[in-house]
């Protein structure tokens, strides 16, 4: 089911058992972490190149396996905190780096990136663990104080939805959330035979810069408009907000919303609330907008004119 991965040195014929056992470090590459080693020394020295690291900082390594990665950020910069969840990565990179010049510079954190708490750090640089993309990116938005950068390895179309622009065929509620917090750069393409054992899909990296100060916004308000937009993203806002679940949902807000402003106002009727929406809608020009077309200004717009009409979506 899982597939025996050698590291180490290479060799075509072993005299013993026991030489094979010196010579090799065996790993059962486990599927449910995701794990594929990044074994090119050239695409490492590109991820560290474009990483912009300073002798000063400190990097955040999130899955970094055995350390091929880890050992050129130790090179660059001050001190890696590397996160690994495989107890076994973790003690082949202990000792692999306990053997360097930079044993005092490394710190493992073992255990699940998504449940860790996070210590501070400059910059993030991964091989990232494809299914805990989105989850991942966004706790890293999420961290407190903002880091610099971060350069990221993800699969090759999640990494062009975060990039994408209104009117991409890959243009989401991704694109639109990442892209409110931070800049995001395609940096380059990574074949799927860079990696150990291959993955299925090719790869690509990015750089993610987080925009400081970050937007005042409430981000659960805008993610709640955002994911209704793009429920139907090629349908238009109109059909989107006739829907009488979606109605019924807005107007239960509103009269929480009001009850808690102590407005007066906590009875209208789903029809009421539809033709209010109706109403903010063709108002500001968005009736017949499509989500598909519309960029990061159109929706914070749209969030602020549903809002001044007392509509909320948390």
């Amino acid at each position: 089911m899982v597939k025996p991965v050698k590291i180490g040195v290479d060799s075509k014929v072993e005299k013993t058992k026991s030489a094979t056992a010196a010579r090799h470090h065996e790993f059962q590459m486990n599927k449910s972490y995701g794990q594929h080693l990044l074994k090119n020394p050239l695409i490492i020295d590109a991820i560290v190149e474009k990483s912009q690291l300073k002798s000063t900082d400190t990097v955040l390594e999130i899955g970094p396996g055995t350390g091929n990665l880890t050992m050129k950020l130790l090179e660059n910069c001050k001190k890696v905190i590397a996160i690994e969840v495989d107890p076994r990565m973790a003690a082949e990179l202990q000792k692999r780096v306990a053997a360097s010049p930079y044993a005092q510079h490394l710190q493992i954190i073992l255990g699940d990136f998504l449940k860790v708490d996070l210590p501070y750090f400059d910059v993030c640089v991964a091989n990232v663990p494809y299914q805990i993309s989105s989850p991942l990116t966004f706790k890293l938005l999420a961290h407190r104080p903002i880091f610099r950068t971060a350069v990221l390895m993800f699969q090759k179309e999640f990494a062009l939805r975060l990039g994408a622009k209104p009117g991409d065929s890959l243009y989401c509620r991704l694109s639109v959330n990442t892209q409110l917090l931070s800049k995001v750069t395609h940096l380059m393409k990574v074949g799927k035979n860079n990696f150990l054992p291959p993955p299925k899909v090719e790869s690509a990296v990015v750089r993610i810069e987080p925009f400081n100060p970050p937007p005042p916004i409430n981000f659960v308000e805008w993610d709640g408009l955002v994911k209704l937009c793009f429920s139907r993203k090629n349908k238009t806002l109109s059909g989107i907000f006739r829907v009488s679940s979606v109605i019924e949902t807005l107007n239960q807000n509103y009269k929480t919303y009001c009850a808690l402003e102590g407005k007066m106002n906590t009875d209208g009727s789903d029809e009421q609330m539809k033709d209010l929406i109706i109403k903010t809608l063709t108002d500001n020009d968005f009736l017949e907008s499509r989500s598909s077309k519309l960029d990061i200004n159109d929706f914070l717009k749209l969030l602020n004119k549903f809002h001044e009409a007392g509509i909320h979506f948390k």
